[in-house]
């Protein structure tokens, strides 16, 4: 399958102050997102807040990014079906075929956790194969799954037993699984890193694909990443890797995923607030919030809205 490549951003679910869906405001932050050239949506994942949408939710988002991005080839829709219940996950899958989207994700069940690569590959190849014209990835996130097994005992698992695996998106920090999983059959796997923070790192390596939250609100920052790494000039690539991971430690130092629709807000596309049991800033975090954003030049190199 052909592989991806540049930024594939992980875009927030839009809530009404309610906590409802705020459907209507999807081809804006589609749009947001192609002018910015970003290359697709890993919609319904973990800044998605996927795990605390219901099934009709989930298919309701997906809808209102097959409708928007409508026949563009060249944007990519890969919505996370979860992995907790496979069933859902069948279910998901099938309606993602129905709608004309490409592609899927699914994770390790995180309740009841698998014990070696050979069962997480089972679980795949019983969705996958429903599903065969679309590509199938895997989405290795051990920092929440509680699932540590290596992808590339995963790839040994599954290789030649699902025609449409297509590969994995890889958040976590083990290059040498990560280099191994590239390297694995002649790189025949699309592996999408998964770490904005270390992003230059993975370039290092080969990486061709990222995705990422900090992709919505700060894309020409990695653009200029990439194309500082790709023409050789690393002190300024290092000197972006250190924006980018300056930016990033202000999601730590004010609670969490959710400080991340407090940059959206920034750019000018309010997506409402994280769900329970997320935490958000109250408005004189906020206001405190914005001034360490300003300080750190992010209007230089934010994502911009359309005109």
């Amino acid at each position: 399958m052909k592989h991806l490549e540049g930024l594939i951003a992980a875009p927030f679910t839009p809530f009404h102050r309610d906590s409802s869906l705020h459907l209507e405001q999807i081809p804006a932050y589609y749009q947001m997102l192609k002018n910015n050239q970003v290359a697709g949506a890993f919609i319904c994942g973990t800044t998605g807040e996927g795990v605390s949408l219901t099934q009709k939710e989930k298919k309701l988002v997906m809808q209102a990014w097959a409708t928007a991005v409508g026949a563009n080839p060249n944007f990519t829709v890969i919505p996370f079906l979860g992995g907790t219940c496979i069933e859902d996950c069948k279910e998901l899958a099938l309606y993602a075929k129905h709608i004309g989207l490409k592609a899927v994700a699914f994770t390790t069940p995180f309740y009841f956790k698998p014990t070696n690569a050979e069962v997480i590959a089972k679980a795949c190849i019983e969705i996958g194969e429903l599903i065969p014209d679309l590509a199938f990835y895997y989405y290795h996130l051990p920092v929440l799954t509680g699932v540590h097994i290596p992808m590339y005992d995963l790839l040994q698992a599954i290789h030649g037993k699902l025609e449409n695996f297509a590969g994995i998106k890889y958040t976590h920090e083990d290059f040498m699984d990560y280099l191994s999983c590239l390297n694995f059959a002649e790189g025949a796997y699309d592996m999408l890193w998964g770490r904005d923070e270390n992003m230059l790192s993975a370039l290092v390596l080969g990486a061709k694909s990222a995705v990422g939250s900090t992709y919505n609100y700060a894309a020409p920052l990695y653009h200029a990443l990439i194309d500082a790494y790709t023409t050789n000039d690393l002190i300024k690539a290092r000197k972006l890797q250190q924006q980018s991971i300056d930016m990033i430690q202000l999601l730590g130092k004010y609670g969490g995923i959710a400080t991340g629709k407090a940059y959206m807000k920034k750019i000018g596309l309010d997506c409402g607030a994280f769900r329970l049991p997320v935490s958000n800033m109250s408005t004189a975090q906020f206001d405190v919030f914005c001034k360490d954003v300003d300080a750190l030049g992010f209007s230089t190199y934010a994502s911009k809205m359309p005109v």
